[in-house]
């Protein structure tokens, strides 16, 4: 099985080739320059692969959020404009449950919760556990909301991604003795959106180009207040 991953949707722009079970990832912080990265990572992967196309992929996987507004646009056009020129599916992976898959394979942790900033005083909200097949699967439905009204998980948990550090106190509050370790510069990396990928491959749990649209968690109206500022 070959997967290309991509992910734009924070800082961090990251492209990654699974290989029959060896992953090869690029991996940098760009700011807001993805756009200029992105295309010379996966030309750069695939010459060190010696991959002369992408239509020897069974699929392309990417982030589809929630994110960086612009950033996921940008990821989105990039696997829509590849998957129909190469005529290949779509596998789109929540960035959230990717920041739990790297904290599984960084830390070793089995029970995530991921928070990531989403401004407005706002927080992106993820609660995943590990299944049989070493993979972080959704323990409840995403969603977006104020630090008090995060729907509230039951156990003990491992807290990764942004908000631990820009609601700090807020959140020490709400999960009181629910947090024993935490990672709040964790990161989507695309490694681990192709290793999520890798059962819709199987499961042909896919969508065609046309169809791979982003996920912001956020209605319309949100986002252009967060787009007039």
């Amino acid at each position: 099985m070959k997967i290309l991953a991509i992910d734009t949707s924070t800082e961090a722009c990251s492209v990654a080739l699974y290989l029959d079970g060896d992953v090869k990832e690029i991996f940098e912080i760009v700011k807001q320059s993805h756009t200029d990265r992105v295309l010379p990572m996966i030309e750069s992967l695939l010459a060190e692969a010696e991959i002369s196309s992408v239509k020897q992929f069974d699929a392309i996987a990417f982030g589809r959020g929630p994110g960086s507004f612009t950033g996921i646009r940008i990821g989105t056009g990039v696997v829509q404009g590849i998957a129909l020129g190469a005529d290949l599916p779509v596998a789109p992976v929540s960035t959230l449950a990717a920041i739990a898959q790297g904290v599984r394979r960084n830390w070793g942790a089995r029970r995530v919760i991921t928070a990531v900033d989403a401004r407005m005083q706002e927080i992106y909200w993820g609660c995943f556990q590990l299944n049989d097949q070493n993979l972080m699967i959704s323990a409840q439905p995403e969603c977006v909301a104020k630090p008090h009204s995060l729907p509230s998980p039951e156990g003990v948990w491992f807290g990764a991604g942004s908000a631990w550090n820009a609601y700090k106190e807020e959140l020490a509050t709400y999960m009181e003795g629910m947090i024993n370790e935490q990672d709040g510069a964790a990161l989507p990396h695309a490694q681990d959106i192709a290793t999520l990928a890798v059962p819709m491959v199987k499961k042909n749990k896919l969508v065609s180009a046309e169809m791979a649209q982003p996920v912001y968690l956020r209605n319309e109206v949100a986002w252009k207040k967060i787009i007039q500022q």
